[in-house]
């Protein structure tokens, strides 16, 4: 079932922010994209790359995203998004395609490129007027290491 033009603006403004505040390190305004009772399913990369570890309400979620503080550029590029009306009313799914880049000091001084391939899937409520992130459980595809020849730092 399709959603209405301006759902889908909105559900395209929620998921961009998410990847705009994880690269800014904004990691309370990424948690407030989650309703109060949001469940983030995570991978345990590299090892595991389905959603394996679960974190419950925005204090554990904004917890968990906290490790991004220790990454010291990231830039999310979404590469493809898809909505979809939920089971009942003020409710939506959809499916995010990602690739993540995680840019890390090496211990010789260069510069490396960890690239995640991944997909959200995610459930959206309404939240008090807002589309909010009910549940988004993170796949990924691949991961593959670049060097990086030049980088401005952030």
């Amino acid at each position: 079932m399709t959603l209405p033009a301006g759902d889908r603006v909105e559900l395209l403004d929620l998921v961009a922010r998410y990847a705009l505040y994880a690269d800014r390190r904004e990691i309370d305004a990424m948690a407030d994209l989650f309703t109060a009772d949001a469940v983030l399913v995570l991978p345990s990369a590299p090892d595991v790359l389905d959603p394996v570890r679960t974190f419950t309400g925005r204090a554990e979620i904004a917890a968990t995203l906290a490790a991004l503080d220790g990454i010291p550029v990231t830039f999310h590029a979404l590469v493809g998004q898809v909505f979809d009306a939920g089971p009942g009313p003020g409710t939506a799914t959809g499916e995010i395609a990602c690739v993540a880049h995680h840019l890390t000091e090496r211990g010789d001084g260069t510069t490396s490129d960890l690239v995640w391939n991944c997909r959200y899937t995610d459930a959206y409520r309404r939240d008090g007027g807002t589309w909010r992130i009910a549940r988004r459980e993170q796949r990924i595809d691949s991961i593959e290491t670049r060097p990086v020849r030049r980088r401005r730092d952030a």
